[in-house]
């Protein structure tokens, strides 16, 4: 039988499965005392958690793991986080046992999050479910357990892995990674890149159809796991394994290298980030700057709105990180999939039709204002760009500009400092504003084209419905066709224009848009080195060519089939 699911970190091995099961708490067996017994216990528990986290901690910075570093003092701050404390005491007060309380808070919590689009701040939830699963552990007295002791070399078969599952990983016999859960940005993921070990997530049901030291073949490449097969098919994947590593190693000497195609011209790379955490950060050095700096992750999961104070603490160190560099910060794209606790947002029938991101700053002036007034203060840290997402007219320009002038005006009359030359720009994601691009060049400084939205928009299809995930076509001609019709009208007029979608990241729509005459790229840090290598390997004539013929084919289908067989010996 052969099984599908996401690929979290590439490659190819064949291995036995070792099936991992993370401790539960037994909330039916817990027994709960006076409030005022709760509250010691729950501090004891809060106090055990503490400690086992800041040893992780220094553990891991002994070792030189700054990104483990990262994740295990996020996890630390989420534990100490004062709201959440409160709520929980809260609970306790009132009559809740105190693992009752941890649960309820930290599920409410976990469930705002889970129910996110946005990949890379949905897995937040993550990091929230480790620390509960700790510090319910820790109620109970139960010591850690993780995979530091395996029965010898295996493929971890486990629902999902999180970072104190594997803190202690023993990597001598971790062949490779399956989960039922996860994704491309789930800490499972980061962990198995990290370590060079092929994963496979999300496969769902079919991680329990594995039996124990059942041999299986796993293809992380082409995102599958073999439970049957001949001598021939080992014979194939290990051949195929021995590829992809030999490709791997070439692919990370382009992770320093300057992205220059052959006749010289110099393609920019950036990141999209959605934290100011250290693990967002650690490839800063590789790239060009912030393509796109999510900021909604300030307002989501909490009760209360950021305040000017901390929104300008969080912007300044990254500005600080990337110096001179650009760091383009997309004002809150709140509304569609992202709801928040801290504003009081009325239900919609069709979210991503209605009061979202720009429309909604218009709705809450004051919230802009704000977000605003710490962005322009952080300025004279760095190189601020400031871009507005859901932009649909050029009134909705206008009166976004008019924000920041006014904003502007505040700050001078109250002697605050700020960087004059703050360039402002817009998101190109929906059709009618595309359309309109030679206008728009000339109303801002630059652009960036949401290739995720602008996709749903033009195809009409919501890409979170999986009933009609087929019409999602990020390859569709059409789009290339408006795409290009952006680039031009922005290069006519010295403006720049970026990408900062999923398709800046995919070497082979890159390759599309570096012929339609995009110099700008930005996304995941993981696709960086990937990209690189295309751009040193790939001329512009050779991309024009690929995208003129491209823009001339009519289906999805035509177009991914044409840039497989004119970019398979570039891109394996």
């Amino acid at each position: 039988m052969e099984y599908h699911g996401i690929v979290g970190s590439a490659g190819i091995v064949i291995g036995k499965v070792y099936h991992y099961e993370r401790y539960t708490f037994d909330m039916a067996g817990a027994s709960a005392g006076t409030p005022e017994e709760e509250l010691i216990a729950y501090e004891r528990a809060i106090a055990a958690a503490k400690t086992e986290l800041e040893a992780l901690n220094a553990h891991f910075h002994a070792l030189g793991d700054e990104e483990k570093v990262a994740i295990f003092a996020a996890h630390l701050e989420i534990l100490i986080d004062e709201t959440m404390d409160e709520e929980t005491r809260d609970a306790i007060r009132s009559g809740v046992s105190a693992a009752e309380s941890i649960q309820a808070v930290y599920d409410n919590y976990i469930s705002v999050f889970e129910g996110l689009e946005d990949p890379l701040i949905r897995e937040r939830a993550s990091d929230m479910r480790d620390v509960s699963s700790r510090l319910l552990r820790c109620l109970a007295g139960v010591p850690e357990q993780n995979l530091s002791v395996l029965p010898g070399p295996v493929i971890v078969a486990a629902d999902d892995l999180v970072p104190s599952d594997t803190a202690s990983l023993d990597r001598e016999n971790v062949l490779g990674i399956i989960t039922a859960l996860g994704g491309v940005t789930s800490h499972s993921a980061i962990i198995a890149r990290s370590y060079e070990l092929p994963a496979l997530l999300g496969v769902g049901d079919a991680v329990h159809q594995l039996a124990e030291g059942q041999e299986i073949i796993l293809d992380a490449e082409a995102g599958a796991f073999l439970t049957e097969f001949t001598e021939a098919d080992r014979i194939h994947y290990e051949k195929k394994r021995k590829k992809f590593l030999e490709r791997a190693r070439k692919t990370k000497l382009f992770l320093d290298r300057e992205p220059v195609t052959p006749d010289g011209q110099r393609i920019l790379i950036e990141m999209n980030i959605a934290s100011s955490e250290p693990q967002n950060l650690e490839k800063a050095r590789y790239s060009d700057g912030v393509g796109l700096f999510r900021s909604e992750f300030l307002y989501l999961g909490r009760r209360t709105l950021p305040t000017e104070e901390e929104q300008l603490q969080i912007y300044r160190k990254v500005l600080m990180t990337f110096g001179k560099r650009p760091v383009i910060l997309r004002t809150m794209d709140i509304g569609g999939d992202k709801q928040l606790e801290c504003l009081d947002l009325p239900k919609e029938d069709n979210p991503f039709l209605g009061n979202r991101a720009l429309r909604l700053c218009f709705t809450h002036p004051d919230v802009f204002r704000t977000q605003l007034r710490a962005a322009l203060r952080a300025s004279v840290y760095g190189n601020l760009w400031i871009m507005f997402p859901m932009v649909g007219s050029m009134d909705d320009i206008r009166k976004a500009k008019s924000f920041v002038m006014e904003v502007q005006e505040e700050l001078r009359s109250e002697g605050i400092a700020f960087r004059e030359d703050v360039k402002i720009g817009i998101m190109i994601e929906i059709p009618s504003i595309a359309m309109l691009a030679d206008m728009a060049a000339e109303e801002v400084d630059f652009a960036s084209i949401g290739t995720n939205d602008l996709t749903q928009y033009c195809t009409a299809v919501d890409r979170g419905n999986p009933e009609i995930a087929s019409y999602y076509q990020t390859f569709h001609p059409a789009l290339f066709r408006l795409i290009g019709y952006v680039i031009r009208e922005f290069s006519k007029r010295g403006k720049p224009v970026g990408v900062c979608g999923e398709m800046g990241g995919n070497p082979f729509s890159a390759a599309v848009l570096i012929g339609l005459g995009m110099s700008r790229l930005s996304m995941n840090a993981s696709s960086i080195a990937d990209i690189k290598e295309l751009v040193c390997s790939l001329s512009t004539d050779k991309a024009r060519e690929i995208a003129n013929t491209v823009c001339a084919l009519s289906t999805a289908d035509e177009v991914q089939a044409y840039l497989k067989n004119q970019l398979g010996s570039l891109i394996s």
